[in-house]
């Protein structure tokens, strides 16, 4: 019997396409040009528990990277075999098979990188944002449809245990009814930071990243917006965009602001290349009291009769919504739904279409309607 049933369950994960517990993940690793790429094979902010390179649940099995130098300067930092490189993602994925794939192309690419996994069955996790554009998201929905595929965007925060304390304190009716939720990212912009020059040549290229500092840095706020909201649209988006430092960045914005007006309550997005250290903040306003995220696991917080406000230790997050890969092998094995989640393909249509419409309203100087 037990013979038996541990024959059907590897049947079960073979037809599935998923390994079993013991298995590692089959990765493949399209693109290098996002700069986030060395942090995922290496571990630090983006992998709390560890790069792909140095842990057991996973396996690197390709890299599909035209530029062969690239790859190469990437070989020589991690000692990677040269037997990974793969110049196109057909190629790679009709070769070494892999499971899902870790996409650190341009945000232009992710659409054409969905929809070569998705004709194979490959799930995908992307580098933020999602899309370029609205319509681009869209396609990449009807691309994982199509192909059955999970798509999950990866955001440094969404591993933030400040961040989810906030909101399991509005979810237990501590703060009250959310009414204004403050976020501020930003750090003091690419040139300053010393992005690598193929990271730094997209990031301030309009059509590749779809805007400078808006997109950048605008999309975790909209991220976690959308998430505090369970999900629920803006009905007004309004964004003001400057380019405070042109001789730098001449061609995209280093500074949005972007207000989101929901039927009860209001969101201000502070995007900025433009600030002296690295900033990832939120705060959340409700009828009764207020939390403000402190660092990635701190979390000041203050409430209706109370004199002052009390920092505190945000609760450690635990597997797997700890860390990337662990939260997307949980999903690939099942074992949690994306729902409205940080990483989840619902949410982030979501945040494409508000940062599109925050774009429009830079642009034309007006505030764009969404849903009403």
């Amino acid at each position: 019997m037990r013979k038996m049933i541990a024959i059907t369950a590897f049947a079960l994960s073979v037809l599935g396409g998923l390994p079993l517990r013991s298995a590692p993940l089959r990765l493949g690793i399209i693109g290098l040009v996002h700069g986030h790429a060395e942090g995922f094979l290496n571990g630090g902010a983006l992998v709390p528990a560890g790069g792909a390179l140095h842990r057991s649940d996973v396996e690197i099995v390709g890299i599909a990277e035209p530029n062969r130098q690239l790859f190469d300067s990437y070989a020589r930092k991690f000692h990677l075999s040269p037997n990974l490189y793969f110049s196109s993602v057909d190629e790679m994925i009709s070769r070494v098979h892999p499971q899902a794939a870790l996409v650190f192309t341009s945000t232009f690419g992710h659409t054409e990188a969905v929809e070569q996994c998705a004709r194979h069955g490959v799930h995908v996790m992307m580098e933020k944002p999602l899309a370029v554009s609205y319509q681009d998201a869209l396609a990449i929905q009807q691309a994982a449809e199509r192909g059955h595929i999970h798509v999950l965007v990866d955001y440094e925060t969404s591993w933030y245990a400040s961040n989810t304390a906030a909101r399991d304190l509005l979810r237990q009716d501590a703060l009250g009814v959310i009414r204004k939720v403050i976020v501020r990212d930003g750090h003091r912009g690419p040139k300053l930071i010393h992005v690598p020059p193929e990271f730094f040549s997209w990031l301030t290229d309009p059509k590749l990243d779809g805007a400078g500092a808006l997109y950048d840095f605008g999309c975790y706020g909209a991220d976690l917006m959308s998430w505090l909201m369970n999900g629920e649209a803006p009905l007004t988006v309004t964004a003001v965009t400057q380019h405070l430092q042109p001789d730098l960045y001449p061609k995209v914005d280093d500074e949005a602001n972007v207000i989101l007006a929901y039927r009860n309550a209001v969101a201000i997005l502070e995007a900025s290349w433009n600030w002296p250290v690295d900033i990832k903040n939120m705060d959340v306003y409700g009828r009764t009291g207020f939390a403000k995220t402190v660092g990635h696991d701190r979390i000041d917080v203050q409430r209706d009769g109370e004199k002052q406000d009390n920092v505190r230790q945000a609760r450690a997050l635990q597997p797997p919504n700890d860390d990337p890969l662990h939260y997307f092998e949980a999903v690939l094995r099942g074992e949690v739904s994306e729902g409205d989640s940080l990483s989840s393909l619902k949410t982030n249509v979501l945040v494409s279409e508000i940062l599109d419409a925050a774009r429009r309203s830079a642009q034309t100087g007006k505030t764009v309607n969404l849903h009403q």
